[in-house]
């Protein structure tokens, strides 16, 4: 008989913290795997967007020092 989600909460409670965190983390994964995908994809579209447009010269690049100057600014 396969083990119920309750069983495997009374072993994992067994489990020492550090492998009980580890056992949190991988489950949490799993439940993000597909919105994790579609993220991927998403972003994977948005950059070759990006570069395209910065291909064409309709965006100007900024050095690291203007952006985090903007962002200094920004939190203050």
């Amino acid at each position: 008989m396969p083990d119920t989600a309750a069983d495997l909460a009374v072993r994992g409670k067994q489990l020492p913290r550090e492998e009980r965190e580890r056992l949190v983390d991988e489950l949490l994964e799993s439940l993000n795997e597909p919105a994790a995908a579609e993220l991927d994809v998403a972003w994977a579209a948005e950059i070759e967007r990006r570069l395209a447009a910065y291909d064409r010269g309709e965006v100007q690049a900024l050095s690291a020092e203007e952006v985090f100057a903007k962002a200094r600014a920004l939190a203050r």
